[in-house]
């Protein structure tokens, strides 16, 4: 029989940390740091199976479910001393959601569960404050309505501003006892009225509510999408944490807060964090209050004047300074921890690996190995690869002139500018729209999630370092500035004011996340400088790594930049990108204009020089590295003015007749281009036009072998492969050509030629191509294309409904369908190499760059992966972690 509930607390706990696919993340944790004598209040965890179960049999549980719990909570009363639902003296509860991946304020939380019209009278008894009881009751009814019976929290802050302004007071630490008595009869109105039922009384059937709305939470909008956007499958579950209350907001003896043991922006070896004397967890994070610092250093960092915990409770700061430490030896990784104090004892909530940026993953990392706590493999193996982005892009320009408005705290790394929004929803439809937007809160909430996602950056008025904007921002490597303070903010009227300066709905903002610097306008950016942390995990990667990286690239800058980043070759140079520069246009569009191939011939012999020199340049950069250069490839009205006006141009440029070339368009229009004259069979039916490319590849490698003294190994590619017979007839024209440029130049050409599999069918053939072709690449967009039958271009307006209704787990562009399209990789491979032994394989289609594409590639046994210059990294990393068996989940 299944076990559904598990127990901790008092020193013991029946689950482990490694039990977090069962317990969830925080379960896992509580019972781990029960085991390890921390000082952990006692509870129970329900399991993620239970979830399954729930949604299984129509939000119903099992019958034994009942007795486990009532084992549980039986075992918390015996720990705590008090019990549930006992008049006199009783105990309080808080039910938690915890999924194994952490999933910040995506889903429901209920504190003070067990308070009623009695229990509330014990509570003032047995703490002594009859005001802090009343206030909790108040609190409780609040999340209890919002949570499980779906009233909305505007309801209840209504009825208590207007509570304030009948008594002329402006904050909630100057209502006493009788006020909030009184507030806690109008939010029961307030429930009543909107339910049309009383608030509910006895605290088992609140306490089921509870675990139930829980459950509910992980289906609820805000978690559809934060799993959507982070991959979190929804079969996962989450599981319930019941655990007893301690109370960070008895006096000022009390407190509560959220730390990070390193500094979860930049990694640096620092305590960080934030309290509240006085007050609640969602306090600290829901930015109703501004939170101070832990540690004087931190204070002073921020030129903050609020005293620091270590100031305030020196003792209590020396044990939390010790927990983390001690934490830190155990998990071997930066933890994210919750506390409370409660009348001078330290309690621990919760410890999980904290979410980090990049650059504080890096640094994280590379101390750790260098602190002992780690290896080089799980330094390695713990980085996500696609958060490396967040370093590879610019950053703002140091010298550039900023008219810096306000600064708030700098709460997510990075620079953006953008066009102001003040809704989430207007995020997103303008983002859709192509704009980059600045999304402006006066703090943000999990409802907000879709826009901040939508948005470039996120600047919230209030809110700390550990605030939701700051914490989620900080997980999608978006900057973020938060709390700044003197920034006044209405939505309503789209406007945010700041000392007379007013900025509008639409007007341009730049923030520093950095910083904290809140800018007027755009500030130009600077690329980044990836050394010391970067270049280490790096150096490590390629260690370990089987799979070679090259890049996509066709001009010398992406060349560069490519091996700037580690790149060993150019996989895929499109030389068709090269026909649209300059003035060569015109000669292209001579050459396909052409009635015969006399004509074509004299126009492709201007495009010719042009074509080597590019390929001089790449060759130079590339310093010995391959180069795969795949020949002509789209169709040729491509390449045709598309408007009358440019119609007209092109006319008088070629000095023909504007008929001429409106004949010659529409003669090449093709009503599915994609899959019409393009490719191998432009080189059929125009040998001349890769003769001609073929050509300049030779001469570009004999010049650059002259001038440098080394050999230059070209790998020249025919596209759209389907029979040996089209790859036979271009490699008679390429050797031609070669043995042509060899006698004339005196140099020794050695080079490959090859094919670029992007057709099931060349897939299937592999083993026929292959006794012509000496290496294939795989283009995978096209083979994608081709196996699906979808075009990339037009299935975007309905692929994320296929994703939404669970036939496709991800974007088939995106990250490669290992079944379908993996599959005919694999086949290919086999059928190849079995003809071919020294066959080399990459691809090099968009899917070279994804981490789960690349771990694909590596298992099929491909030489390379090639994906464009700012994917190189990523790549590298990935790649590092195949071979290693995987990423590690630090999360």
């Amino acid at each position: 029989m299944a076990k559904w509930v598990y127990s901790f607390g008092d020193g013991k706990a029946e689950g482990r940390a490694d039990m977090r696919n069962l317990l969830g993340g925080k379960g896992a944790n509580l019972a781990e740091m029960s085991s390890l004598g921390l000082p952990v209040p006692p509870g129970f965890t329900i399991t993620t199976e239970l979830c399954t179960y729930f949604y299984d049999n129509k939000k119903t549980y099992p019958p034994e479910l009942k007795d486990e719990v009532e084992k549980a909570l039986a075992q918390v009363e015996k720990v705590v001393g008090t019990h549930f639902g006992d008049p006199a003296n009783p105990l309080l509860v808080s039910v938690r959601s915890g999924a194994r991946a952490s999933m910040p304020a995506m889903q429901d939380t209920v504190l003070h569960l067990g308070l009623n019209v009695k229990t509330v009278l014990g509570l003032a008894k047995s703490s002594g404050d009859e005001r802090f009881a009343w206030d909790s009751y108040r609190r409780f009814i609040q999340m209890y309505s919002n949570v499980v019976l779906d009233v909305g929290h505007h309801y209840f802050e209504e009825a208590l501003e207007i509570k304030k302004e009948d008594l002329g007071v402006s904050m909630d630490t100057d209502l006493k006892a009788a006020d909030w008595r009184a507030i806690v009869a109008e939010y029961k109105k307030l429930v009543e009225k909107r339910t049309g039922k009383p608030f509910p009384q006895e605290p088992r059937e609140q306490l089921w509510g509870a675990v139930g709305a829980v459950f509910d939470s992980w289906m609820n909008q805000r978690a559809i999408t934060y799993r959507r956007l982070h991959a979190i499958p929804e079969s996962w579950g989450t599981a319930v944490n019941v655990q007893a209350m301690v109370f960070g907001n008895m006096g000022e003896d009390c407190a509560t807060g959220v730390a990070f043991t390193r500094d979860p922006s930049t990694g640096t070896n620092l305590f960080y964090g934030e309290y509240l004397v006085n007050a609640q967890g969602e306090d600290v994070v829901a930015g109703i209050r501004t939170p101070q610092h832990l540690t004087v250093q931190g204070k002073l960092a921020q030129k903050s004047d609020a005293p620091a915990m270590e100031e305030v409770m020196p003792e209590v700061f020396k044990q939390l300074d010790s927990v983390r430490q001690r934490l830190e030896r155990h998990y071997h990784d930066m933890q994210d921890i919750e506390f409370t104090v409660q009348r001078g004892k330290l309690y621990m909530l919760q410890t999980r690996n904290g979410k980090r940026t990049a650059k504080a993953a890096l640094k994280i990392a590379v101390d750790m190995v260098r602190e002992g706590l780690i290896d080089k493999r799980e330094a390695v193996s713990r980085i996500v690869p696609a958060s490396l982005d967040q370093l590879l892009h610019p950053t703002l320009d140091p010298k550039a002139a900023r008219k810096v408005i306000s600064k708030g705290l700098p709460a997510s790394p990075g620079a953006a500018s953008g066009k102001v929004v003040f809704t989430a929803d207007d995020a997103e439809k303008q983002a859709r729209g192509g704009e980059k937007v600045i999304l402006v809160r006066r703090e943000t909430s999990p409802e907000d999630i879709h826009g901040m996602h939508a948005a470039e950056g996120i600047l919230t008025s209030t809110g700390g370092m550990t605030s939701h904007a700051a914490v989620v921002a900080r997980g999608m490597g978006k900057p973020c500035v938060a709390g700044a303070g003197d920034v006044r903010i209405d939505g309503k009227a789209g406007t945010l004011s700041v000392r007379g300066t007013v900025v509008k709905t639409g007007d341009t903002l730049t923030l520093d996340g950095s910083t904290g610097e809140i800018i007027l306008g755009v500030v130009p950016t600077v690329q980044p400088e990836l050394s010391g942390d970067f270049s280490q995990l790096m150096e490590w990667a390629d260690e370990f790594r089987k799979l070679g990286i090259r890049t996509n690239a066709e001009t010398p800058a992406d060349a560069a930049q490519a091996r700037k980043f580690g790149a060993e070759g150019i996989g895929l140079c499109r030389t068709e990108h090269m026909f649209f520069e300059g003035d060569r246009i015109v000669a292209v569009r001579q050459m396909i204009l052409a009635d015969d191939e006399t004509s074509r011939r004299a126009a492709l012999a201007k495009i010719q020089p042009m074509q080597r020199q590019d390929f001089v340049e790449l060759f130079e950069i590339m310093a010995g590295l391959p180069v795969t250069i795949r020949l002509l490839d789209p169709p040729l009205h491509e390449f045709l003015p598309k408007t009358a006006a440019e119609m007209e141009v092109v006319a008088k440029d070629l000095g023909v007749d504007l008929k001429e070339i409106e004949e010659r368009a529409n003669k090449l229009h093709e009503f599915n281009p994609m899959l019409g004259h393009r490719g191998v069979r432009l080189g059929i039916s125009y040998p001349e036009i890769y003769e001609m490319q073929a050509r300049a590849i030779f001469e570009a490698v004999a010049e650059v072998q002259k001038k440098a003294g080394k050999t230059v190994i070209p790998e020249i590619m025919i596209p759209l492969v389907a029979t040996k017979k089209e790859l036979d007839l271009m490699k008679v024209v390429i050797d031609q050509v070669a043995e042509e440029v060899s006698s004339s130049s005196g140099q020794k050409l050695e080079y490959l030629v090859g094919t670029m599999i992007e057709l099931p069918r060349a897939a299937l053939r592999a083993g026929d191509i292959a006794e012509s072709a000496e290496f294939f690449s795989f283009g995978t967009n096209d083979l994608t294309q081709t196996t699906f039958g979808l075009s990339r271009d037009d299935s975007a307006s309905f692929l994320e409904k296929y994703q939404q209704r669970g036939i496709f787990e991800h974007d088939p562009f995106a990250s490669l369908d290992i079944e379908g399209v993996g599959e005919l990789i694999e086949i290919a491979t086999e059928r190849g190499r079995k003809v071919r032994n020294s066959l080399k394989l990459g691809i090099c289609g968009e899917h070279g760059g994804d981490p789960a594409s690349v771990f694909f590639c590596h298992k099929a046994g491909l030489d390379y992966v090639s994906c464009s210059p700012y994917r190189v990294p990523i790549a590298r990393l990935a790649a590092a972690q195949a071979a290693l068996g995987g990423p590690l989940k630090t999360e």
